[in-house]
Parts: C-alpha cells; sequence; structure tokens
C-alpha cells in the first residue's frame, strides 16, 4: 500500500506534541494534550457527543473485520454489565499463521528509528482521542463504568497514559548514540580508530492481555511502549471487553498502513468462549513481552512459566489507609467516601483496609471513638450515595457475578457498619448495581485477619481496629510485604507517625497518599506526573510508567568497523 502519511507529515505535526510530553515527563508538572470534558470534542463531526454514540450503536450486531492473516473463525459474545447484547463478531486467529505475518513487519518497522515510530504512535492516539465520545461508550458497555468515567478514564486519561509510554520509549532509545567516532591513543604508534553504528532492536513480539475493568487504561502502556520500542504487539483482551482494544487494533492498523508499514505489527487475538488462549499464547516462543493486569494467581503463573518472555505484570493488593488522626475530619469522610464508592470499587487502587485506633482518633471536631469514625464514614456514604441519580453516576454497575458474589458474602465477614443497598438505573434496567459495604473487623483475631489480609475486589471495605498507631504502621508494613498495596493512604497531624508510614512505604515501595481532603483520591493517578504501582511490592512488578517499564523491551545491538 502507498504511503499516505509520510514522515515529514507525522513529525510536523507530532514532535511537538512528543517534546511536551518529553518536558512533562521530567518535571513531573500537570499536561494532558487530551481534554477531559466531553463538549470540548466539537459539536459536529466524528468529535461530538451525539456521533460518538450513534458510531457505537452502529457497531452492535456487526463483524469487525480487521483484515488479519490466519482468520479462521469469527466470535463474540460480550454483554453489558448494563444488560445489552453487543452482538459484536471478532476474528478468531490461526496464530501459527498469524505470529510470522506479524514478524515480517518488524525490519522496516525497526529500521524506521525511534522518532518515527513515535510520531506514527502519536497519530494512533490522535485518531482514537478524535473517537473518544465512540471509545466511551464501547469502555462503559464493557466495564460497567458509569458514562464520565468511562469517558475520561477510558479517553483521555488512557490516551495520556500511553502517549506517556511512548515518552519514556523514546528517552530510553535516544540515550545511546546512533553512531560514534572512536580513537583509542598508541603512543608513538597510530592509534586505533573504529566508527561505531548503535541500534535499538525490538524483542519480538509483545502480548497485551487486556482486563475487564480498565480494557484502555491498562492495555495502552504496554501495546504503546512495546510498538515505540520496534515490537509487534498482539492484544488479547478479556472476553468480557473485547471492543474498546478491538477498535484500539483498527485504527492501529490503519495507521501503520497509511505510513507505509505492515499493519500486521498490530493483531488481535479475540477467543471462543472458554478457549483460555492467554495461556497458549503466553508461552509461545515468538512472545518475547507480556503485559498483564488481572489476578495474582495468574499473574503469578506468568512469571513462573513464560520464561523466554520479559514479562510486566499489575496484580492485586490490599490498599490500606491508616487513619491516626484528622486536622480535616468533614474533608477525609468526604474525600474516603468517594474513593470507596467511585466505580464501586472495583479499581486495583481503591482502599480496602482502614486501620483505625480501637481507642479513637483527634481530629477538628475534637476526639472521635473508633465506632464514631466508622458510623460518620458510613453516613458519608450514604450522603454521597442518597440520590439514585448520582449514585448511578458514581458507581456504574458490578462487571461481573464474582465481585456481586464477594459484595454479598462479606456481610456475614462481621459487624456491618454500612449495609449494601441495591439501586435501579433506570436507562438500563438489566444493571446490577450496589453501594458499598463496610464491615468492622478487629485487627486482634486471628478469624478476622484472615479477611482483612485476602483482597477482596469490589464495593467492599473492612474498618480494622488495632490497638495503637505503631500496630496499625506495623500492620501496613505486614501488609504491603505481604499482600502488595497499589496505594497507600494515610491520615495524621502527628509528625512521628508521619515519618514512621512514609519510611514504611519507602522500604517497601508502595506509594502514599497523606492527608487527601480535596478533589485529589488515593485511587487516582495523573500521568506524567504520578507513577501508578511502583513494582517493588508483591502487587505489581512494574510501575506505569519509568524508564524500567520500557528500557528491556528493546536491545542495543552495535556494529564497528575500522574507520
Amino acid at each position: 500500500m502507498a504511503a499516505e502519511l509520510t514522515a515529514h507529515q507525522l513529525i510536523a505535526e507530532h514532535r511537538p506534541t512528543l517534546d511536551q510530553a518529553l518536558e512533562a515527563i521530567r518535571t513531573r508538572a500537570y499536561w494532558s494534550p487530551h481534554p477531559e470534558h466531553p463538549k470540548a470534542y466539537g459539536e459536529h463531526g466524528s468529535l461530538d457527543m451525539a456521533a460518538g454514540k450513534a458510531a457505537f450503536d452502529a457497531l452492535l450486531g456487526t463483524r469487525l473485520d480487521l483484515g488479519q492473516p490466519g482468520t479462521d473463525d469469527w466470535v463474540g459474545g460480550e454483554v453489558s454489565p448494563y444488560g445489552i447484547e453487543l452482538g459484536v463478531e471478532y476474528p478468531h486467529a490461526d496464530v501459527d499463521v498469524l505470529l510470522p505475518a506479524m514478524r515480517a513487519g518488524q525490519k522496516a518497522w525497526r529500521d524506521a528509528g525511534a522518532e518515527i515510530r513515535a510520531v506514527v504512535c502519536l497519530e494512533i492516539l490522535k485518531r482514537i482521542s478524535d473517537r473518544t465520545h465512540e471509545f466511551a461508550h464501547a469502555v462503559m458497555h464493557t466495564s460497567g463504568q458509569a458514562f464520565m468515567m468511562a469517558f475520561q478514564a477510558g479517553g483521555p486519561h488512557a490516551q495520556d497514559r500511553g502517549l506517556e509510554a511512548v515518552a519514556y520509549a523514546y528517552v530510553e532509545q535516544v540515550r545511546t548514540p546512533d553512531t560514534a567516532e572512536w580513537t583509542k591513543p598508541q603512543g608513538k604508534r597510530d592509534p586505533l580508530a573504529l566508527t561505531k553504528q548503535f541500534t535499538p532492536v525490538p524483542r519480538g513480539i509483545g502480548l497485551v492481555i487486556g482486563c475487564n475493568t480498565f480494557p484502555t487504561w491498562n492495555g495502552y502502556p504496554g501495546l504503546f511502549a512495546s510498538l515505540a520500542t520496534g515490537n509487534a504487539v498482539l492484544v488479547k483482551p478479556h472476553p468480557r471487553a473485547v471492543l474498546p482494544l478491538a477498535l484500539t487494533v483498527q485504527v492501529a492498523r490503519d495507521v501503520l498502513g497509511e505510513a507505509g508499514f505492515d499493519p500486521n505489527l498490530v493483531a488481535l487475538a479475540a477467543e471462543r468462549p472458554g478457549e483460555g488462549i492467554a495461556k497458549t499464547l503466553a508461552t509461545r516462543p515468538e512472545i518475547r513481552i507480556i503485559d498483564y493486569t488481572g489476578s495474582t494467581a495468574f499473574g503469578d503463573w506468568l512469571e513462573a512459566n513464560a520464561r523466554q518472555a520479559q514479562v510486566y505484570t499489575e496484580k492485586a493488593g490490599v490498599n490500606t489507609v491508616l487513619v491516626e488522626s484528622a486536622g480535616d475530619y468533614k474533608g477525609m469522610l468526604s474525600n474516603l467516601a468517594f474513593s470507596l464508592s467511585l466505580y464501586s470499587g472495583q479499581m486495583c487502587t481503591t482502599p480496602q483496609n482502614l486501620l483505625i485506633p480501637r481507642d479513637g482518633i483527634r481530629t477538628d471536631e475534637g476526639p472521635k471513638t473508633f465506632d464514631e469514625v466508622v458510623s460518620d464514614l458510613a453516613r458519608a456514604v450514604d450522603g454521597l450515595l442518597g440520590d439514585d441519580a448520582r449514585a448511578n453516576a458514581l458507581l456504574g454497575a458490578i462487571v461481573n457475578p464474582d465481585v456481586k458474589e464477594r459484595l454479598e458474602a462479606a456481610a456475614g465477614l462481621g459487624e456491618v457498619a454500612l449495609a449494601s443497598r441495591e439501586i435501579a438505573n433506570p436507562e438500563f434496567p438489566g444493571a446490577v448495581v450496589r453501594t458499598p459495604v463496610v464491615v468492622k473487623l478487629d485487627g486482634a483475631k486471628p478469624d478476622d485477619e484472615a479477611a482483612y489480609m485476602s483482597e477482596c475486589f469490589g464495593p467492599v471495605s473492612f474498618a480494622v481496629a488495632v490497638d495503637s498507631a505503631a500496630d496499625a504502621v506495623e500492620l501496613l508494613r505486614r501488609t504491603i510485604r505481604e499482600k502488595g498495596a497499589m496505594t497507600v493512604g494515610a491520615y495524621t497531624s502527628d509528625e512521628e507517625v508521619e515519618q514512621a508510614v512514609r519510611e514504611v512505604c519507602l522500604e517497601e515501595a508502595a506509594q502514599l497518599s497523606l492527608n487527601l481532603v480535596g478533589g485529589v483520591y488515593v485511587n487516582q493517578t495523573a500521568a506524567f506526573s504520578d507513577f501508578h504501582g511502583s513494582g517493588g511490592n508483591p502487587a505489581a512488578n512494574s510501575a506505569l510508567c519509568d524508564g524500567a517499564f520500557v528500557a528491556n523491551r528493546f536491545r542495543v545491538v552495535e556494529v564497528r568497523r575500522e574507520a
């Protein structure tokens, strides 16, 4: 196919954005090229809200033909957590045909160089951004996120994380010069002189194993990190959340073809019901990089068995908030209530355990007992979710039956401080919507420990009574060390307690948020500034994004000759 996008055009359009991204990851200041508000995307054409919804509706019940080699069947079966059958069919691949076809395009992609790869990736992201409304509906109806969250987290925030990965990939590749003139003096003899050429070369095919809850936000960092470093990428979506990543693959293939590269550098691996192809793909010799978000059990399996690949995992952890004292008690309660409620707690960053001294805490409203703190938090959640329309906009829908089962079982683990209630969604009667449950547990009881030391993914939180702030700090340490944590929060006005918590998080490599009372929440991170996970505790072996996330996706090969 003749190139429709020249290197000059791509560099002229996207190099300024790349440079801004490079500056953002250097300074860690706020920056995003992708607007968060739906109205920023225009009133007409493909950017329009109505046009985006119409484009999504037009996909329902259709066959998404990506033109991939090796298609031997058509598969589908996604049902929205809001009760809609999507009815979209996707190509099922004969990987013995598809994988060799993917490898065929890597030479030209490798030889294009880091800058061209980066600006092609930015063109892919721009076209996805142009269709953000369409993608938002796709994310909403596969993940169960409410529309505004699907729009922001599945759209601009995901695109930011993809761009961030491209920026880190570019930095690491250009760290070594393309060429060098090397001269070593030899005293009275002629010096030794060599010309050296250094080329970043891809590891092989990258495999992205998508998750159900955040298909784009968690999928884009690995996809774009591998693609920008010269690797072909095979995307294996979660069976319940295929559409957002299938659309992503479609856009990527279009852009690669128009830029004169092989579209098969990016391909989709959808699966039949119950087929479980992730294990088969993960151990193929062609697969040299794996990005995975999901359960600890499968993440551990990948790390142990996909020995031929560089494996990047974001697994599960037990996120903890330590509450020792509060300088803004109402602000703390409001902030925590939102954090527990957002997307029905179906985030790998949602707090699960709230460690509170059994003798109570100091606040700007006077001393509060353990029971008062928990009751006040329950009232804050009730107040936040008291209006059903507001509740639906915050909670979204329960993503799958497993989460619903855990939620219902949690009430039997201890004294219920806040009972979960069912909320009807008038627009989507088939949606399963539940408010969070908060259960009181005793940190000194072995039976209770079995509950709070296990991850309970979903809208379930445990208020754990501890003997003292020092005991809370030690329990925090043990939790991170044994179970891992994507996030840690702490509320304290005591400098010694703050320093102790900070030291634990530094030693155990956990990301810490202190005394959040405003519009920033412990379960949210900003691309270009915040690190998502650390790679230093059992919750994840990598961080989104840092140099370590991209640097081992390629190697530098040297060719030297006599000058």
